[in-house]
């Protein structure tokens, strides 16, 4: 009865802690998703000023807007992706980290990938 007992604890033990890991994770998730869309506000600051001044357009300017994202996300001490669409109005940023549970990596899964997106949409046009 007491290795029924002793199987019953070590199962409620794994189970108790992949709950703990998988919430973790999500937080981790949560995270990820905040500090990509953060970078990507980051990013949309950057508008090109030479079309922005003479009215011509209100867009993005792709390489400062990239450069603010990247900077961003290497203060978090992260690394990702970073992508302003054809049009200039809207920037996207992928962060890519890892988490590391603790009670999963007794079952062997050592670590596990991910990914948080976010996007930053200019609303206003020149003139406008």
């Amino acid at each position: 009865m007491e290795v029924f007992y002793a199987g019953v604890v070590l199962i409620a033990f794994l189970f108790i802690g992949l709950v703990i890991d998988g919430g973790l994770a999500l937080d981790a998730q949560s995270d990820a998703d905040y500090i990509a869309q953060e970078a990507a506000r980051a990013g949309a600051q950057q508008i090109n000023p030479a079309q922005a001044i003479t009215g011509e357009a209100l867009v993005l300017d792709p390489d400062a807007a990239a450069q603010s994202a990247r900077a961003f996300l290497a203060e978090q001490g992260l690394d990702g992706d970073v992508a302003v669409s054809d049009d200039g109005q809207s920037l996207t940023v992928t962060v890519h980290d890892m988490y590391h549970p603790f009670f999963a990596s007794l079952i062997g899964v050592a670590s596990m990938p991910i990914e948080g997106d976010g996007t930053a949409t200019l609303l206003h046009q020149a003139g406008g």
